[in-house]
């Protein structure tokens, strides 16, 4: 097994747990989508804003908002236009 998958192991392993905890779906976790939108905000917007926009987007799909993918393109949608 590699580093990153050694890694991403890891991340699941501790995702399962706590929304085990929780009463959370851990299907409903999807890494990739928060690591990318966080990703976006974090260099288009303001770095501290990252884990504000997960949150949000946590918010957004609990209130049964929509999928979790048109939500994020929707947080990615209102950012600043990219410096070039």
């Amino acid at each position: 097994m590699s580093d990153l998958h050694e890694t991403e192991a890891r991340w699941h392993a501790w995702v399962s747990e706590v929304c085990a905890e929780l009463g959370v779906d851990p299907a409903l976790v999807d890494i990739e989508l928060i690591h990318r939108l966080t990703k976006e905000v974090a260099h288009r917007g303001e770095r501290p804003m990252a884990p504000v926009s997960a949150y949000i987007l946590g918010m957004a799909v609990g209130q049964g908002g929509g999928a979790p993918a048109a939500l994020s393109e929707q947080i990615i949608a209102r950012l600043p236009a990219a410096q070039e």
